[in-house]
């Protein structure tokens, strides 16, 4: 056990090693290395520089042995009973997770990507047969556009402690099959998966705010292949959870607590496997690309599933069971059916994600869902439904057997209260398709039902965090149901313009074109577009807003300011940006600008014209000039005076421009020197004229003139999109509000676990 302890000391400062070496890297552009070079840029600003480290597959990786090495220390120094078999496990799990840094070949087969590897090893170019390559190398490839937001500095390490706490719970039901002990080591074990469920669903609803702010697809939930990967274990857990308070009460459910708990961490490493084999690389836009370690991570895979499987078969008829059906009218009954449809919902998520997965072993070509918003929806809403109707139902049941009676009398108040929310929410809302009504009445019914549970444990608030969690929960359905099932797009197009073969008819009319200084009446709102600036490598697009009233005057006004990079290899990567009201969001980012670039070699000046004015006081129209001649002089402005000095001869005409936006005085030349001809243009950018003296014909008294009109510059506009989400901010209050009741929870179970340790009723 020392030398465990002393290894697990030396491999953890040896990867907290790796940490500040490769930070070392990247902050100094040491472009040398791959990696560095690979992610980021001098452009970065420190924030993201962090955020590049873990953009990778390699940092990613380092960040999640990270975790499992801090751990790792609190529980070899917190739980000295199951000590040995935990960290046995976890220790595993380090080996597997360091396997995917090394970098090495072993006979032929390439064993995990280092992040160590120089350009030079990973590039093949001419450019590196020159000893002195780097001098050419000014900088890195930079982030990717879509990672450059705030929330992308703390969502992946949150998500990876999520991913790296799921190992916890399941070490310790390695550690109860192996020394035979089927019941105590679920004490330990439930704070932790609590832990686990707080910080991994703390992750999802990170990434989910990332996409609100930073994708541009309106929303902050796709059901892209990645999102569903963190999603599945989470709801498998939660179950998990749900089986082992049961059993810590009753007895019952035992197989099916160590079913869901090993089966919680294979899906953590079957996530890792869909995301960074490169098998989702056609049905994902957040995959990693294959490093060539498929068949490692199968083979990291099936090793813990041989593990787990393989020991609770081997223990499987030594495991207590209980001999009494579960009543109907009992809390583990209902316990038990919750957890049935949370599996169920996690199987459908899993089975339709895996699509890709499931063509390369059967050879089939299935085509993932054409709309995954809709195909999961039509499975998950109503499941919702059920789940919604159990957190409460569980709630006012008693372990083992309840009075029916009381039951339903207790229930009274809850669902009257739930209808009455219901009826005067979905007709301002406007919901009335069934499914969507049955989720709101379900998701009230919780939040009634649980806030009378919560008023009821007033008094010993510490043992309240289920139903904190479950209020929380029940706000975020709230949230989701009204933001997004009555979204209101703002940027209605009334103009009939199309946009071109970008937009579909539905981009089409959900779009509004924006002429640069012309105001556009957008719904409630007058919106103009007043220019862009730069802050490399974001153009930012500054966009009025003033609210209208009833008669049309502006009340109110702001200006946001939707930003975009124009990305060579990924075209426009737009960023969104919103107003915040407490009641709802106001939602506008750019869907296509003016390509500047296109207009970067056109010729500053149109092809010249030959003109004549005769005298004084004649006059010359174009486009949007009218230029005067006041007279000819051979007494120079100082400037033109200097640029002929030694002429035998120079006569300047003086002409007056005049233009919507002001007057302007023009002195072409015309000089002799030395027997030649020399001419010296007289321009001006704000009149958008250059004019050039020719030569004067005194007999006729008349000039010639060549005129040249400047280019027009681009008309600048921007396409963009405006959506409005109403009450946005319940689902993000449900989430403070659900990891408050998960940290009540570990907290309670903590405590319990202290009181059993201090009776001696568990091993400490």
């Amino acid at each position: 056990q020392k030398m465990g302890r002393w290894s697990f000391w030396a491999h953890g400062l040896g990867v907290i090693g790796i940490v500040l070496v490769l930070f070392y890297i990247i902050y100094n552009h040491l472009y040398e290395y791959h990696y560095a070079w690979s992610h980021a840029s001098r452009a970065l600003p420190v924030k993201y520089i962090i955020s590049a480290f873990w953009e990778g597959q390699e940092g990613s990786f380092l960040l999640w042995t990270f975790w499992h090495f801090v751990i790792g220390l609190v529980l070899m120094y917190s739980t000295r009973y199951w000590e040995s078999p935990v960290m046995a496990v976890i220790s595993l799990a380090q080996v597997a997770l360091s396997s995917m840094l090394l970098g090495v070949y072993v006979f032929g087969y390439k064993v995990g990507s280092s992040p160590f590897i120089l350009l030079r090893e990973a590039m093949q170019a001419p450019i590196f047969a020159n000893p002195n390559y780097l001098e050419f190398i000014t900088d890195g490839n930079g982030l990717n556009p879509l990672l450059q937001n705030p929330w992308m500095v703390i969502h992946p390490p949150v998500l990876f402690l999520g991913f790296a706490s799921v190992i916890v719970p399941f070490a310790f039901a390695i550690a109860g099959l192996v020394k035979g002990e089927y019941k105590n080591w679920m004490t330990p074990a439930l704070p932790w998966a609590l832990f686990a469920v707080m910080i991994l669903g703390t992750g999802i609803m990170m990434g989910a705010a990332w996409a609100y702010e930073s994708l541009n697809f309106g929303g902050y939930w796709a059901w892209d292949p990645v999102e569903n990967a963190s999603l599945i274990p989470w709801l498998t857990l939660i179950g998990a959870i749900h089986v082992m308070h049961a059993f810590k009460k009753t007895g019952n459910s035992l197989p099916t607590t160590f079913i869901l708990v090993i089966v919680s961490f294979v899906l953590i490493l079957y996530a890792t496997f869909l995301t960074r084999s490169g098998i989702l690389g056609e049905s994902s836009v957040h995959s990693f690309t294959d490093l060539g370690m498929s068949g490692q991570l199968l083979v990291f895979l099936f090793a813990f599933i041989i593990l787990g499987v393989g020991l609770l078969v081997y223990r499987w008829k030594q495991l207590p069971r209980s001999e009494k059906d579960e009543n109907t009218y009992s809390r583990e009954f209902w316990l038990f059916m919750g957890t049935l449809i949370l599996s169920l919902s996690a199987f459908q998520v899993l089975i339709s994600t895996s699509i890709p997965v499931i063509n390369k072993i059967l050879g089939t070509n299935m085509a993932p869902p054409a709309d995954p918003i809709a195909h999961y929806n039509r499975w998950q809403l109503p499941m919702a439904v059920l789940i919604m109707a159990l957190t409460t139902l569980g709630q006012y049941l008693k372990y083992k057997k309840s009075d029916s009676r009381a039951f339903y009398k207790a229930l009274i108040v809850p669902t009257v209260v739930a209808g009455v929310l219901t009826i005067a929410s979905m007709i301002p809302l406007k919901i009335f398709a069934w499914p969507y009504v049955m989720l709101l009445f379900a998701s009230w019914f919780s939040l009634s039902g649980n806030f009378e549970v919560l008023r009821k444990q007033f008094g010993k608030l510490s043992s309240a965090g289920a139903a904190v969690a479950h209020i929380g929960f029940a706000l975020m359905m709230v949230g989701v149901l009204i933001s997004s099932a009555n979204k209101q797009v703002v940027s209605l197009n009334q103009s009939g313009l199309s946009f071109g073969e970008n937009f579909d008819a539905k981009q089409n009319a959900e779009n509004v074109l924006l002429w640069k200084n012309e105001p556009t009446v957008m719904n409630d709102y007058r919106v103009t577009y007043l220019g862009d600036s730069i802050a490399e490598p974001n153009h930012y697009y500054k966009v009025f807003y003033e609210r209208l009233d009833a008669e049309g005057n502006p009340n109110y006004s702001f200006t946001l300011y939707p930003n975009a990079q124009i990305n060579p290899k990924m075209g426009l990567i737009a960023n969104p940006d919103t107003k915040h009201y407490l009641l709802h969001d106001l939602y506008t980012h750019v869907t296509q600008v003016i390509d500047k670039e296109a207009y970067k070699d056109r010729p500053k000046w149109q092809e010249a014209k030959k003109i004549n004015l005769k005298g004084k006081g004649d006059t010359l129209m174009l486009a949007e000039n009218l230029v005067i001649l006041e007279g000819m002089s051979m007494q120079l402005s100082p400037e033109m005076a200097e640029k002929v000095k030694g002429a035998e001869v120079a006569v300047a005409a003086k002409l007056r421009v005049k233009t919507v936006r002001g007057t302007h005085l023009l002195e072409p030349v015309y000089a002799i020197q030395n027997g030649a001809e020399f001419r010296y243009d007289a321009s001006s950018e704000e009149a958008g004229l250059k004019v050039s003296l020719m030569k004067i014909d005194p007999k006729t008294e008349t000039v010639e003139f060549s005129v040249a009109e400047a280019n027009p510059g681009p008309k600048e506009y921007i396409i963009m999109k405006a959506i409005k989400f109403p009450f946005i901010n319940v689902l993000w209050l449900g989430t403070v509000v659900l990891v408050l009741g998960f940290s009540m929870a570990i907290m309670d179970r903590y405590r319990e676990a202290k009181r059993l340790e201090a009776r001696e009723e568990i091993p400490a």
